[in-house]
């Protein structure tokens, strides 16, 4: 037997349809940059989350990097950030020549501790980078509250390129903070096919500096008021997302029955994800905790047709692309304490019971 551990073939078979329609028509019109596609999408995933200006672009990192420019940051700025996340998070900000400053997470969340953000807050930094792990929301408004009791302007950016769909006191991610941020790269719960992002808003000279920015600089055609990057949105990736966007809340209902029985089945056997009362989570993955003998566990699944993935096996202060930051191991123990035991199992919308049924008793045998 062999468990997918995400089924985009099986997603792509229910709206085929739909998908080749909205990609024949892009075709057709022979716009595949920007154009009627790429608006139209930015306009619904503006509604949807309650922002009021988003900014396709052409990936997750790019987004991040695109808000960060926008915010003005530059060469001996400082931003703060968790390293538990993916490389993109604190690439952009070293890209920049502003210097990376981490903060431990949490060991419930795994998402940055804000306890522990203002005594890191210097003269220096520029913006805070919470990144919503896994799928679930950071504690966005205490965040945003440092931020504000500090002396001078902090910009919040909410790396969302998890949590696209999460909710957060009644409130979408991507619309939690100054900017938000998130990937549509194939695997994530709203996913197209190549790379793709978008930058959200409620800043309108944000808004204006980042389309910009996405565009060469450009104000209008030929007219380029700043330095910019090529950082657009192509419009068969916005064609197969406005699809996706339609049978989004629906998939997202059927992640959380998935996660739902995942937990029910395997707590008395592992730590499993917890999420907080006043949050919801996209299950971006499933992560499960195995204090010990993880690398038999996986050994055992693999075997038995059933794949895994660790997300993350090293936090990035131990990364050697941030050696320049002179962080040594024991710096931020809860981060690697975390990074020894995470396990991410097969999730998707499309994930069948029998399916998910042979996972949960596959494991419960490893153990």
């Amino acid at each position: 037997m062999r468990v997918p551990f995400i089924d985009l073939k099986a997603q792509y078979r229910a709206y085929k349809e739909e998908i080749d329609k909205e990609i024949g028509e892009v075709l057709e019109s022979a716009v595949f940059i920007g154009g009627e596609k790429v608006s139209k999408l930015e306009s619904r995933l503006g509604e949807y989350t309650g922002s009021k200006r988003v900014i396709g672009c052409s990936s997750g990192t790019d987004a991040l990097l695109l808000a960060l420019l926008a915010a003005g940051v530059q060469e001996g700025d400082e931003v703060i950030t968790t390293p538990f996340t993916f490389i993109a998070t604190a690439e952009v900000i070293a890209f920049l020549k502003a210097k990376p400053v981490f903060v431990d997470i949490e060991e419930n969340s795994y998402n940055i501790d804000p306890t522990k953000i203002e005594e890191k807050i210097t003269g220096k930094t520029k913006a805070i980078i919470p990144v919503s792990l896994y799928g679930q929301p950071a504690d966005m408004e205490e965040i945003n509250q440092i931020a504000a009791s500090a002396p001078h302007k902090i910009w919040v950016i909410e790396d969302a390129c998890q949590s696209f769909g999460a909710e957060y006191r009644g409130k979408k991610s991507c619309n939690l903070s100054d900017i938000g941020c998130t990937s549509f790269f194939p695997s994530k719960p709203l996913g197209c096919y190549g790379d793709g992002g978008a930058l959200f808003t409620s800043d309108p000279i944000i808004a204006k500096k980042a389309a910009m920015l996405k565009n060469h600089g450009q104000s209008k055609r030929y007219e380029h008021e700043i330095v910019g990057l090529n950082a657009r949105l192509d419009a068969i990736q916005a064609a197969v997302l406005l699809v996706k966007l339609e049978h989004f809340e629906e998939e997202l209902k059927k992640r959380a029955e998935i996660a739902d029985r995942y937990t029910k089945e395997l707590k008395q056997y592992v730590i499993t994800p917890q999420i907080s009362k006043d949050r919801t989570s996209v299950f971006a993955q499933y992560s499960i905790r195995v204090p010990e003998r993880r690398k038999e566990i996986i050994n055992k699944l693999k075997t038995a047709g059933i794949p895994t993935a660790v997300h993350y096996p090293k936090p990035l202060h131990l990364q050697k692309a941030f050696e320049f930051l002179g962080h040594k191991k024991g710096d931020f123990p809860i981060a690697e304490k975390i990074s020894q035991e995470i396990l991410s199992l097969p999730m998707s919308p499309f994930l069948s019971e029998d399916d998910q049924e042979y996972v949960i008793k596959t494991l419960s045998k490893a153990f």
